[in-house]
């Protein structure tokens, strides 16, 4: 059978990134069944399977090195700028390894038609080299980020944004930066995952106490999470009740800890963080697209933390006091204080244009409009 392939690269950096990725293939496999995907990243199968429900390979394999952080609040930039410039020395290597991979796809499983990059450099040049076009998924790209720190990241920003300019299209998703590399860039709408239950269905399925929206709090960090939230905060909101993704959290009796399935083989595809967002008034975040996309798709308010020496951080923070009821909060007020924040209401969203909701249908769309 000659079905369509798409190889599917992503960024190795979070889950974030990931999981937008993973929500877009499952709507791309909605619109055309026979597409079959093969997701390119270091990210757990698990996590994957947990967005797509049609098939699909898995290549673990690192195309880019993204920001190195201890968590999600703390980053190593000498420890990034090493991998990179060992990435740079090993990227011939790794393009010959992937269009090879490419070209024995080809022969066994049918056709690979196009490269989808979310949002590795070296997607664009694999692209390049086995005559396939590529089209990009983002809102920032990693030359962004990298040239805000300059010094010896200056010569990486403009490697990379080489590459970019190669591109053939850019789906250029909102909270974006300019994004002036690339050649030729088309706005699309949020994207992400949707709410896989109803709020009933999830509090029969945890057994949750029937407490009022406003007072449901979902603490989420991303893949890799805060080493020390001050969970003892909890104990101040007895008639409140706190979900958390982050298995090392204690055991407290108003939180409830959701554990990640093991791998793909779970016969439950587990919850996400966009599970519970119906469920929630309010999400405790740092700035990441993946939540703040979610979030304004399902309508809770947002606190966000600020997010130092991570470019992106201030174009989310703007973007989201546009678009939903927000809270800003400084690292300190977050570990030190007493989340006083709570018991206060969350700023309005300023008056404006939301942004469109279906970016997933705009692009699954146009990528099977051209298969």
């Amino acid at each position: 059978m000659n079905r369509p392939i798409v190889y599917v690269a992503i960024t190795a950096h979070g889950f974030g990134h990931a999981t937008r990725a993973a929500a877009l293939v499952e709507t791309l496999q909605r619109v055309r069944p026979d597409v079959l995907p093969v997701l390119v990243t270091t990210a757990p199968r698990w996590l994957l399977g947990s967005y797509i429900e049609g098939e699909f390979l898995y290549r673990p394999r690192a195309l880019d090195v993204g920001v190195v952080q201890a968590d999600s609040l703390t980053i190593d930039q000498a420890a990034t700028l090493e991998q990179l410039q060992t990435l740079r020395s090993r990227a011939d290597a790794i393009v010959a390894a992937e269009v090879d991979f490419i070209r024995q796809m080809s022969v066994k499983n049918g056709r690979v038609a196009l490269v989808v990059a979310d949002l590795p450099p070296l997607a664009i040049e694999i692209a390049r080299a086995a005559g396939l076009p590529c089209c990009a998924i983002g809102n920032f790209g990693w030359d962004f980020i990298y040239r805000d720190w300059g010094g010896e990241f200056e010569r990486e920003a403009d490697w990379i944004a080489d590459r970019f300019s190669q591109c053939d299209r850019l789906f250029r998703l909102p909270f974006h930066e300019p994004m002036p590399a690339f050649p030729t860039i088309e706005d699309a709408g949020l994207t992400g995952g949707a709410p896989r239950y109803s709020p009933d269905e999830l509090r029969d399925k945890l057994g949750w106490p029937d407490v009022p929206r406003d007072r449901c709090v979902l603490l989420t960090f991303g893949g890799l999470g805060l080493q020390q939230i001050p969970y003892d905060r909890l104990r101040q909101f007895p008639d409140w009740w706190f979900v958390t993704f982050d298995r090392h959290a204690p055991d407290l009796p108003n939180l409830c800890k959701v554990l990640d399935p093991i791998d793909s083989q779970t016969p439950d595809r587990g919850f996400r963080p966009v599970d519970f967002m119906p469920l929630c008034g309010r999400i405790v975040s740092k700035p990441g697209y993946g939540t703040f996309a979610e979030a304004c798709r399902t309508g809770p308010a947002i606190a966000t933390l600020t997010r130092d020496g991570f470019a992106e951080a201030p174009v989310l923070i703007d973007g989201i006091r546009n678009q939903a009821p927000h809270q800003v909060l400084e690292p300190q007020d977050f570990f030190e204080g007493d989340w006083s924040f709570l018991r206060q209401s969350p700023t309005p969203a300023e008056p404006g244009d939301p942004f469109a909701r279906n970016g997933n249908e705009t692009i699954a769309r146009a990528i099977a409009t051209y298969l």
